[in-house]
Order: structure tokens, then sequence, then C-alpha cells
């Protein structure tokens, strides 16, 4: 997992640095695109993005205990974003944002092996469950923009956000009752992002990383597929475009 997560974020920073080098080049006709929009109070736009989730394991007792199931492993999935941003200036650098999103995909896949000895009649050594997901999220954070170079500008940000799975409840997700996700997530989130100034739009590659701190799992100590586990939590890499 960790080297997957490497080669995203390594092919997120080669996009951001092929933007900079384009805005760079676009820059050196010394044209300044809307410099009023530092003033602005306030201003709107759009998301696109895609995210990869991945669930970070706390094995329970009983799986240390109980050699029933020897290996369980939450997978990772990705997701497609569509979102809305609205901006508040605060000062010179630093803004206000909010960023209600839809995430589209991305269902949590989990796989168990069991021991062949102790697994019951017909059943396969190696289970994977995938429960699917759509989430709406409500991000929340403070921007802190550098100083604006010609038709760039770099910043950093840093929030919380709030998600709550629509598929929760649903006949698929509870169809076998073996393993269940709470449907709410708090989580921490940080990122950085590009501002490049065009004519009419100003376009924003942004990468952000968020750390869920809520338990999703819905314990119950009879179900071996639920018990294993402890805790779970979210981790999530998400790369987006704006356009404001």
């Amino acid at each position: 997992m960790h080297h997957l997560l490497r080669n995203k974020i390594k092919s997120i920073v080669l996009m951001a640095t092929c933007f900079a080098f384009l805005a760079t080049a676009k820059a050196q006709d010394k044209e300044i695109y809307r410099p009023e929009d530092n003033e602005v109070p306030y201003y709107f736009g759009i998301t696109l993005g895609y995210n990869s989730t991945y669930l970070h394991p706390t094995m329970s007792g009983k799986f240390l205990n109980d050699d029933s199931v020897l290996v369980a492993r939450p997978g990772s999935g990705g997701g497609i974003t569509l979102g809305f941003l609205g901006t508040l200036r605060l000062s010179d650098h630093f803004q206000f944002r909010i960023n209600p999103q839809l995430i589209i995909g991305g269902g949590r896949t989990f796989t168990y092996t069991l021991n062949d000895s102790l697994r019951a009649l017909g059943e396969p050594v190696i289970v994977t469950k995938t429960l699917p997901s759509t989430l709406i999220s409500l991000p929340i954070q403070i921007k802190f923009n550098s100083d604006r170079i010609d038709n760039f500008r770099f910043y950093v940000l840093g929030g919380v956000r709030f998600d709550k799975d629509l598929s929760s409840n649903s006949a698929a997700r509870n169809m076998e009752g073996l393993l269940r996700l709470k449907p709410n997530n708090f989580a921490l989130e940080t990122g950085v992002g590009f501002n490049f100034y065009f004519p009419f739009v100003t376009i924003s590659p942004e990468i952000k990383f968020s750390y869920g701190l809520t338990d999703l799992n819905q314990k119950d100590p009879n179900l071996k597929y639920s018990a294993v586990f402890d805790k779970i939590q979210s981790r999530m890499i998400s790369f987006s475009l704006n356009f404001e």
C-alpha cells in the first residue's frame, strides 16, 4: 500500500510540475490577467477530481487469539469527485473556503484469508467483501496564499471534513450482514495547490491528504469478518482541479 501511495504522489507531483511549467511559459508575455482578483471579497467555482481511499485497520484481540481468520486486509478504492467551491477573503494571504462534494465510486474492499482447517463447508480460503460507497463530503478549510507572481500563485491549506456515506443502509451493503461501516466520518485534511490565472478563469490543481478520526467499524463480536477489527479509520489522497 505504501508503494502504491508513493506512485500516486509521484504522478500528482509530475502533473503539478507540468502545470507550473506551462504557466511559466505563458507568463513570459508579461500580461497580467485579472489583477483585481486579489481584492475580490468572495468568489465561487467548481471542483472536478479523483480520490483514492484506504482504510487503516487496528486489529482486535480476538484476531490475535483466534486463528480462524489468518489475514484480514482492507484494500483501496478510487472515486470521482464533483463539487462546488466557495471562497471568502480574510486578508491579503488568508482565505476561508467551503467545498461540498459528491464522491461517486470508491467501494471499500476487504480481503480475508481463512484457516483451511476451520473454514465452513464450501467457504473459500480467500474471501473478498466489497462494500459500495457514495459519499457526500463537506470540507471546511483555511488557505494561506503566497504572493502572486505574474499569473501564478502557490498555496497551502488545512481544515476538517465531514463525510456521510449514502450507501451505508443500502440492500447491497447489508445483504450478508457480515461487515458494516458507520455512515458518518470526521477527518482532518491538509494539502497544497497552485493558482494559474487565465483571461477568464483561474485553474487550480490541488493535492490533499485526509486522516479520518472516526472509528468506522460497527463491531459485532459474533461475526468473524467484523470481530477481527478493533478500529477502522479512513485515509484519503485526492487530486482535483478547481475552476474559479
